[in-house]
């Protein structure tokens, strides 16, 4: 049986290295090399990629990405946890719920964040209602700030977050809410003590697919912040575009890509536990 089993397990294991580890191995060999006069990359070897992180203006840069990335995982939580729970006590219109919570993907990301530009520029739907009944004189500055970036990312993320928390819910027992109800619990103290602990692994699974989601956006800070609002992703992005520096792109790649580990090993500790 083992090795049945280790004959079955070797086409997985030859696309993982193919897709991931070898170009995982071709990104890290750009990363000690330099930059070519033209772009590219060429000998000689060397580490100035990495020690460049370590300048002040790219760690403010990073620290602003984390601290977007945990504001849109809690706004995302708040909005998204009701609205599973909604959905998974929906009874017969269940399906319906969940089409529509997964409705944006049938549509480009692309074209639904053109569609918020629309909606959140000087003269789109928001600032025109507002003037035509009165409530402001002059338009709001709803774009081309964090404000647009934040709203960008929970709604391009938020159904992340719904769908592993519903099918925690959705897996609930019936029963023991019952229960709590026959000794006295009121439903917000079913909801703390019952509901909530049994969806934490809904919870936390969504909120890692949210949090390194939004670490690594790019397209959203760049078209709602207008070059303003910058995170992480932008700099990797425009290292290998506009500065076709691709050795230091590489460099930031993989240093962002330890620190989203270091941040998954508690979660991946509290599985081995079997607490996840």
């Amino acid at each position: 049986m083992i090795r049945l089993r280790a004959w079955c397990l070797t086409p997985s294991l030859l696309m993982l290295g193919g897709l991931f580890l070898i170009p995982l191995a071709i990104i890290f060999s750009y990363s000690v090399l330099s930059r070519g006069p033209y772009g590219g990359v060429e000998q000689p070897f060397t580490w100035e990629n990495y020690a460049r992180l370590a300048d002040p203006l790219y760690l403010s840069i990073l620290l602003r990405s984390v601290l977007y990335s945990a504001i849109a995982t809690t706004v995302c939580l708040l909005m998204g946890f009701p609205l599973a729970l909604f959905i998974s006590r929906s009874g017969p219109r269940r399906n319906l719920y969940l089409s529509l919570v997964a409705l944006p993907f049938w549509t480009s990301f692309l074209v639904r964040t053109y569609a918020w530009m629309f909606l959140l520029r000087d003269t789109g739907l928001i600032n025109t209602t507002l003037q035509s009944l009165g409530l402001i004189n002059e338009p709001l500055p709803l774009l081309y700030n964090p404000f647009a970036v934040m709203i960008g990312l929970v709604y391009g993320y938020l159904p992340f977050l719904i769908l592993p928390i519903y099918a925690s819910l959705e897996r609930l027992d019936k029963s023991l809410l019952e229960a709590a109800a026959d000794l006295g619990a009121r439903p917000l103290t079913a909801l703390m003590q019952v509901i909530l602990p049994l969806s934490m692994p809904g919870i936390r699974a969504g909120s890692v697919l949210v949090f390194i989601s939004c670490l690594g956006a790019y397209l959203t800070p760049d078209l709602l912040g207008g070059g303003k609002t910058i995170m992480i992703g932008n700099v990797v992005q425009n290292q290998f575009t506009a500065a076709r520096d691709w050795p230091f792109g590489a460099a930031l790649s993989l240093v962002l890509m330890l620190f989203v580990m270091l941040l998954l090993m508690p979660l991946l500790r509290r599985k081995e536990g079997g607490l996840l």
